[in-house]
C-alpha cells in the first residue's frame, strides 16, 4: 500500500526560497503542500497563521531569520511538533541553544546550506584538513552572496570552516580570523581565515584553499539556482518526518556521519 505523502508547511512564504520550496514541494508526489505562513500581519493568497499551519503539517521548512527560527523550534517543541528543516543562518549562541533545546523534544535538521553537492564538499574538506598538517598548510575560506545577505560570514563558510576545525581536532572559534585589516602582522600557524564578498545577485560561492610552501589546493563550490536548496530541503523533510528527537545535519541525511 503507497504511503500517504509527507505533509509540508512553509515558513516564510512570501520570501525567494519560501516561493521556491512551495514550487518544489507541489512537484514532487511524495511530499503535499499543507500549509504556508508568513510574519503576522501579511498578506497572500492562501496564506494561513502559524498555528494553523503547524496543526497541519509533518514537517515545517523554515528559511526565515534566526530570531524567528528559534522561536518558530521553541513553538514545536511545546505542541510536540511538527517535525522541522531549518535552513536560516547567522544564529547567535542563545538562539542555537533554543534550537538544540527544542530538538530535545522534535526531531530538527538545521544546516547552513542545503545543497546535496555543498555538503559533500564539506566532507572532503575534513578529510583533507585531517591530512594536512595545520603548521604547514594555511587555510582560508572566501565565500561571494548577493547584495541582500544580511550575515557574514556566511552560514556555509562557517559550515567549511567547521569542517576544518574538526579535521583537525580544535574549536573554530579559537582558531578563525573572521578580519584583517591595518598592519596585522604575519599569519598564525593553524589559522583557519575568511574572506567575505557581498554584491549584485550571486546566489553563492565558496573555495577553501589549503596553502603550503610551493603548491595550493583549492575545493570549490558554485551554486547557479535555489533549486538546489530546495532539493536538499525536500531531501532533508523526507528523511526528518517520523525520525526520534534530536538536532541532525545533512551529513546526517546523506548517511556521511562517522566518515
Amino acid at each position: 500500500m503507497p504511503q500517504p505523502p509527507i505533509r509540508i508547511a512553509i515558513a516564510g512564504a512570501l520570501g525567494r526560497m519560501g516561493r521556491q520550496m512551495a514550487e518544489a514541494v507541489r512537484g514532487d508526489a511524495r511530499l503535499a503542500l499543507a500549509a504556508r505562513f508568513h510574519r503576522p500581519g501579511s498578506v497572500g493568497e492562501g496564506l494561513v497563521s502559524r498555528d494553523e499551519a503547524l496543526a497541519m503539517a509533518d514537517v515545517v521548512v523554515d528559511f526565515t531569520t534566526p530570531a524567528a527560527s528559534a522561536d518558530l523550534a521553541r513553538t514545536c517543541a511545546e505542541r510536540g511538533g511538527p517535525a522541522l528543516v531549518i535552513g536560516s543562518t547567522g544564529f547567535s549562541t542563545a538562539e542555537l541553544a533554543d534550537i538544540a533545546d527544542a530538538a530535545k523534544t522534535v526531531p530538527i535538521v538545521r544546516s547552513g546550506s542545503f545543497s546535496l553537492g555543498l555538503n559533500m564538499l564539506v566532507g572532503l574538506v575534513e578529510r583533507a584538513a585531517r591530512a594536512l598538517d595545520p603548521d604547514g598548510w594555511d587555510v582560508e575560506i572566501v565565500e561571494a552572496h548577493h547584495r541582500h545577505k544580511i550575515d557574514a560570514p556566511s552560514g556555509t563558510a562557517l559550515m567549511l570552516g567547521q569542517a576544518v576545525a574538526g579535521g583537525r581536532g580544535v574549536e573554530l572559534d579559537a582558531v578563525a580570523r573572521r578580519v584583517r585589516d591595518g598592519i596585522t602582522g604575519p599569519r598564525r600557524a593553524g589559522e583557519i581565515g575568511f574572506a567575505v564578498m557581498r554584491g549584485g545577485s550571486i546566489i553563492g560561492e565558496h573555495s577553501i584553499s589549503f596553502c603550503t610552501e610551493g603548491e595550493t589546493v583549492t575545493l570549490s563550490h558554485a551554486a547557479g539556482d535555489r533549486i538546489m536548496f530546495a532539493r536538499g530541503a525536500i531531501a532533508a523533510a523526507l528523511w526528518v518526518a517520523g525520525r526520534p528527537p534530536g538536532e541532525y545535519d545533512m551529513r546526517d541525511v546523506l548517511g556521511m556521519t562517522g566518515l
